[in-house]
């Protein structure tokens, strides 16, 4: 079981920043990746950005690539999203994910942070 706290999120005007950080606590932590999806109402959740947790490879969106930024803290079992030149498309609430592969593969949310851009 693993357990995921969110923090990070809040109103920022459209062009500003945010950081957002999930920290991961589990008996035993070892992901395949962690990432970030967004959900806005009425709308399905939608990928963001994710990294793998040995490599470090990441792949974003289309629609954040160049703007925002994931990295991961392997000693805290920690991953952040830097969010710069936010536009107010951007706002949602934030959902971490974590997806290990143990076995059959098993995702793991957060319970959201709200993300508001203001125009």
């Amino acid at each position: 079981q693993v357990q995921l706290v969110e923090s990070g999120g809040g109103l920022v005007q459209a062009g500003g920043s945010l950081r957002l950080s999930c920290a991961a606590s589990a008996r035993t932590f070892s992901p395949y990746t962690m990432g970030w999806f967004r959900q806005t109402p009425g709308k399905e959740r939608e990928f963001v950005a994710t990294i793998t947790w040995s490599g470090g490879n990441t792949v974003y969106a289309d629609s954040v690539k160049g703007r925002f930024t994931i990295s991961r803290d392997r000693a805290k079992n920690t991953v952040i999203l830097q969010m710069n030149s936010l536009k107010p498309e951007d706002t949602a609430v934030y959902y971490c994910n974590v997806q290990v592969r143990t076995g059959a593969p098993e995702d793991y949310w957060g319970q959201g942070t709200q993300v508001t851009v203001s125009s």
